[in-house]
């Protein structure tokens, strides 16, 4: 990891860009700028390990990079891929805990770090930016509640479709080894294999080169719908 230099121009630019802070005053961001930094990772850098202290909120500015968590066994769970314009390790940012998460850059990445002890500050004298916060903290939650429920209640075949058609749309995600998608599902290898075998055999997907093409939408889409 290496810093590198930057103008407060651009830094106020990179906030304005942001959710948590594009209605702030012009006055508020030039102050916030002062407390923030851009770091350079390459590939397969760890950007901060599950139980280290938070250093404050990450924006990823170019590359890829994964959150990931780690069972017992070692074996891998991808909770979410971070692309340019993503926002990061709020939870920690904000409650001055340590990081529940790993980060690992998946490509040469830029990442902007904003202080969290400043961050926190800010809750406390700007209620403007604590809803802000409130209100990005409710629609995480939402999210992490409907993952959950998905877990629980569809089948990993299902789970994979719908995978499958998110990775469709996010055209700089890289293709995914079978051991990745299984980290992403929270499940192993051999179940992705079958599952992508049965879809296959559905005719909803043809595998070629290791890649994924979506042949049926219709079929493709009833694997996809809850329920079904």
């Amino acid at each position: 990891m290496k810093s590198i230099e930057t103008i407060t121009k651009e830094r106020i630019k990179v906030l304005r860009a942001n959710e948590y802070f594009d209605d702030l005053p012009d006055t508020l961001l030039k102050e916030i700028s002062t407390y923030m930094d851009l770091r350079e990772y390459q590939r397969g850098d760890v950007l901060f390990w599950e139980g280290d202290l938070c250093d404050g909120l990450y924006i990823v500015q170019q590359g890829l990079a994964k959150i990931f968590r780690l069972s017992p066994q070692g074996r891998q769970y991808i909770v979410r891929i971070l692309q340019e314009g993503d926002t990061f390790a709020e939870v920690p940012a904000f409650d001055g805990a340590t990081n529940p998460v790993n980060v690992e850059a998946l490509e040469n990445c830029s990442v902007w770090v904003i202080d969290g002890e400043k961050l926190r500050g800010l809750i406390s004298s700007h209620p403007q930016f604590a809803q802000k916060v409130l209100g990005n903290f409710g629609k995480m939650l939402r999210g992490m509640v409907h993952k959950v429920s998905e877990m629980a209640f569809y089948q990993v075949t299902h789970r994979l479709a719908r995978l499958i058609s998110e990775m469709s749309e996010e055209r700089s995600v890289p293709h995914w080894t079978q051991e990745q998608l299984a980290a992403r599902l929270g499940t192993v290898r051999e179940v992705v294999a079958r599952s992508l075998k049965e879809l296959e055999r559905s005719g909803a997907i043809k595998i070629e080169d290791r890649r994924i093409q979506i042949v049926d939408k219709e079929i493709f889409r009833q694997w996809s719908q809850p329920g079904n």
